[in-house]
């Protein structure tokens, strides 16, 4: 039998970077229409508990918002609008680029405070990526694009990429 890392302990004890006081709750996944901005074709996905879903005024914001705002890259990817508490967002703009690695943009918008989403600031090295209900699409897409890098690559296969979207459990 292996020994346990030394730092396993200590970890559990004082830094898992989980609060006491955090209770994790299922969320749901629903997809929505396509958005197309210039240059790109994005699938959409609100994720939310099902007693919040994110109202269709903040969808719609978000909406204008990413068909105004210029992406660094362009391509085919994925929307994922995250309600996260009562009323902070994210909205993570995936995009698929080298092949097959997936670019994000995050932008956010806290409540009333902001009239608008904005780019999500990350200063730091070691930065967070996607949450766990997050990785519900994420995980959903990345096997979808497998199946569309394993196919022609034509608009048939185009079509049925864009046709290939998760609703569910988070």
């Amino acid at each position: 039998m292996s020994k346990h890392p030394e730092n396993l302990s200590r970890i559990l004890e004082r830094d898992l970077g989980v609060s006491p006081e955090y209770r994790h709750g299922p969320k749901r996944v629903t997809f929505g229409e396509i958005l197309e901005t210039s240059g790109s074709v994005l699938k959409w996905y609100a994720v939310y508990r099902e007693d919040q879903p994110v109202p269709d005024a903040i969808s719609a914001l978000a909406r204008a918002y990413l068909t105004k705002t210029r992406l660094d890259d362009s391509g085919l990817g994925f929307v994922i609008l995250h309600r996260c508490g009562s009323d902070f967002y994210f909205l993570i703009v995936c995009t698929w680029r080298g092949s097959n690695e997936i670019w994000e943009t995050v932008f956010y918008k806290d409540g009333d405070a902001m009239a608008d989403f904005a780019l999500f600031p990350r200063e730091k090295t070691h930065k967070p990526t996607f949450c766990v209900w997050e990785l519900a699409p994420v995980w959903h897409e990345k096997k979808a694009w497998v199946r569309f890098l394993e196919s022609a690559r034509d608009e048939e296969a185009g079509q049925l990429w864009l046709a290939d979207r998760y609703a569910g459990a988070a």
